[in-house]
C-alpha cells in the first residue's frame, strides 16, 4: 500500500494508478451520469451534502448518517479514495469534506474532473458491495462556529472569507443573512485568485503568493454557505496548505448575535 497521496490529483497520476488494487475512484455526479460514462473502474457515490450549521449534536448526527452511505457504496476506509465530478469540482469538493467527516483517512479530489480525462470511459451500471468496516466520524474535519469564535485572537488561525468584496465589506449580501459584513480578522480572497481555470488549482507558488501564508499553516476557509470556501479549500491543499472549511459559514455565523463581526 502506498503511503504517498496527495489530497489532490491529476488525470496523469490517475492513469499510473489506476492499476493498485487500493485505489478506489469514486463519481459523485450521481447514479444516471456515472452510466452515461465513467472513469475506468469507478464506483457512483452520493454521499449527501451538510446543512449550514455546526453543532456538535447536529454534526454527530449527519457525520453518522455519511459513514452509512460509504458503508452502502463499499467503502471500507482502508483505500486510497479518489473522488471526481464533472469537472469544476465543487461536487467533489463537497464529498470530500463529508467523506472526511464521517471518518475516511485519506480522500483526494481529482482536478479537472472528468473534463480533463483523456483516456477511455466505461458505461454501465456498477454493483456495489456493502461494507461492513465501521468507520469513526472525525468531527474535526470540519471548523465549528464554537471552535472560530474561541480562536478569534489565535495568530496559528490563517481565516480566508472567500467571498465578493461587497458582501465581505457588508455593503452587498443574501437577504436572508440578519448581518452583514464578515468575520474578524479574515482575510478576503476568491476562487478566480486561486484557480486557473474550472477544478484546476492554479502552481502552488502562486496561490501561496495570494495567501500569503507559509507552506503548511493551518488555513479555516468561509464563503456565505460553504460552497465557494469548499473548493478553495482544493486549491490550499494542492499548495500545501492544511486547510479546511467552516461548512456553516456567515449564513450561521451572522445568526449569532453575540458573535463578533466588522464591516
Amino acid at each position: 500500500m502506498t503511503n504517498d497521496f496527495p489530497g489532490v490529483v491529476d488525470a496523469v497520476w490517475v492513469s499510473g494508478h489506476m492499476a493498485e488494487d487500493d485505489l478506489l475512484l469514486a463519481d459523485v455526479r450521481g447514479p444516471n451520469a456515472h452510466t452515461r460514462g465513467h472513469l475506468p473502474g469507478s464506483i457512483p457515490l452520493v454521499l449527501g451534502a451538510p446543512g449550514q450549521f455546526t453543532d456538535r449534536d447536529v454534526l454527530e448526527a449527519f457525520a453518522s448518517e455519511a459513514a452509512l452511505r460509504l458503508r452502502r457504496h463499499g467503502v471500507t476506509g482502508e483505500e486510497r479514495l479518489v473522488l471526481y465530478d464533472g469537472g469544476d469540482c465543487v461536487s467533489a469538493a463537497s464529498a470530500l469534506l463529508v467523506a472526511e467527516l464521517a471518518g475516511h483517512p485519506r480522500v483526494a479530489v481529482l482536478a479537472g474532473g472528468l473534463a480533463g480525462w483523456e483516456g477511455e470511459l466505461e458505461t454501465g451500471v456498477v454493483e456495489l458491495d456493502k461494507s461492513r468496516t465501521e468507520l469513526r466520524p472525525r468531527l474535526d474535519a470540519v471548523a465549528t462556529r464554537e471552535e472560530i469564535a474561541s480562536r478569534l485572537d489565535d495568530p496559528s488561525l490563517v481565516l480566508l472569507d472567500i467571498r465578493r468584496d461587497d458582501e465581505f465589506s457588508g455593503k452587498g449580501g443574501y437577504p436572508c443573512d440578519p448581518r452583514q459584513g464578515h468575520i474578524p480578522g479574515a482575510k478576503r480572497l476568491e476562487n478566480i485568485d486561486l484557480f486557473s481555470g474550472p477544478g484546476r488549482p492554479k502552481p502552488a507558488d502562486d496561490v501561496r503568493a495570494a495567501v500569503g501564508a507559509p507552506e503548511g499553516a493551518s488555513i479555516v476557509t468561509y464563503c456565505h454557505s460553504g460552497s465557494r470556501s469548499g473548493l478553495a479549500v482544493i486549491a490550499l491543499r494542492a499548495a500545501g496548505y492544511a486547510a479546511r472549511n467552516y461548512l456553516g459559514s456567515w449564513h450561521e455565523w451572522s445568526r449569532h448575535s453575540e458573535l463578533p463581526m466588522e464591516r
